[in-house]
């Protein structure tokens, strides 16, 4: 997948050395404490490198998953991900749904970098030809759910359809 641009940003495909701002990231409560059922933060630096591993397979035309990087210095900053989205009740099985999602590192929050970079990775979605992109939040991100708002995505309300919990629902549709 190639990189992309934006303004300010480059999301550009995962490094091995990038093991450690994985860890760095994904070992902290704070980002971690919406993400799953239950909030869980990595306790080894392995993780992050099969976590890194599992993401270079995600081979697919459209779906992929970027760093985030400040266009003058390409130490990420955060995760951009656009992949299938499983579905309830099925052991992880794919929902037929994409997902958009972000994670950012705390110390890049409140810098419209997780909007900039999505907006950006929407436009290639629709461009590439898919019709609906949605996006699910812990009902308590409220600052996720901005962001889904920020690029112009609708609120559909609550879900049970994915990761077996309840999720806020936001959905774009390519115009």
């Amino acid at each position: 997948m190639r990189a992309l641009e934006t303004e300010r940003l480059l999301l550009r495909t995962w490094r091995p050395g990038d093991a450690d701002f994985i860890f760095d990231l994904y070992s902290r409560i704070e980002v971690r404490r919406y993400l799953g059922t239950t909030a869980s933060v990595m306790q080894e630096r392995d993780e992050a490198v099969k976590l890194l591993e599992r993401w270079s397979e995600l081979a697919h035309p459209i779906h992929h998953i970027w760093a985030i990087t400040l266009k003058d210095d390409e130490r990420p900053v955060g995760v951009l991900l656009l992949k299938p989205i499983p579905a309830s009740g099925t052991d992880g099985a794919p929902s037929g749904d994409t997902e958009i999602g972000w994670h950012l590192h705390p110390d890049a929050w409140g810098n419209g970098y997780a909007s900039e970079a999505a907006r950006r990775v929407l436009d290639v979605a629709f461009e590439a030809g898919l019709d609906r992109v949605v996006a699910v939040t812990n009902p308590e991100n409220v600052a996720s759910q901005a962001v889904c708002r920020r690029i112009g995505m609708t609120h559909l309300g609550q879900t049970e359809l994915y990761y077996d919990t309840v999720c806020e629902l936001f959905e774009a549709r390519r115009s």
